[in-house]
């Protein structure tokens, strides 16, 4: 059998139960491992532990790819790969950073390469930035109202600048905006994943949304 194969059998192992990665005293004791000490398991060589993973991040990561690749179909495909690559990548962890930090670096990298090879193929079935993520409801911050059959047309372009105008922003101010907007991710972790200080975060932040502010005032 493939390596392909094993690997996306894992992945369907993610109804494991959490109490069986845990442990059964875990629980008893109130102490919880944290997802490091728990990927430093997939190390070892436990795939239910891997497979809580999976079942713990899976959605998050597909919000994250949705938006990132533009195409709501190749967003299971792409949060399925970037597990892959954690599991492929199991004998080399190393829990220095948070678990998530390490997580959306690997998912980062994935979408950006991936944003660059299918470009050309881009179409209409293009996410809407300015819809709220599943789990958060959260959306950039520019007020809304709900509008009324004479303000559709202007509901739709606005929607449609919102989206242009993100995906205009500068490759590392877009992945900052989607961390930090919809996977509630703070300016440390962004910086780790980004590899940038915290100090340096905050301004590419503050400069992108400042953009977006300037861009899209005839819509506010």
């Amino acid at each position: 059998m493939s390596s392909v194969a094993i690997d996306r059998g894992l992945l369907a192992m993610a109804g494991v139960p959490k109490q069986a990665v845990l442990g059964a005293d875990a629980g008893a004791s109130g102490e919880e491992r944290s997802d490091a000490e728990i990927m430093l398991q997939v190390k070892a060589g436990d795939d239910s532990a891997f497979a809580y993973l999976v079942q713990k991040y899976r959605r998050p990561m597909v919000n994250f790819m949705y938006r990132m690749a533009h195409n709501a179909a190749g967003a299971e495909d792409l949060a399925q790969e970037v597990f892959l690559r954690v599991y492929r990548s199991r004998e080399t962890y190393e829990a220095s950073a948070k678990f998530t930090t390490w997580l959306y670096r690997i998912a980062t990298n994935l979408a950006v390469n991936h944003a660059r090879d299918t470009r050309h193929e881009r179409a209409e079935n293009q996410v809407s930035l300015d819809e709220p993520d599943e789990e958060s409801g959260r959306t950039l911050d520019l007020p809304d109202r709900s509008p009324s059959a004479e303000d559709n047309l202007v509901q739709r372009e606005r929607l449609a600048a919102i989206r242009q105008r993100v995906q205009a922003l500068p490759e590392r101010q877009r992945i900052a905006v989607l961390m930090h907007k919809y996977q509630q991710m703070d300016y440390r972790q962004i910086a780790e994943v980004l590899k940038l200080s915290e100090s340096a975060t905050k301004s590419l932040l503050f400069r992108a949304y400042e953009t977006l502010r300037e861009q899209l005032k005839e819509f506010v």
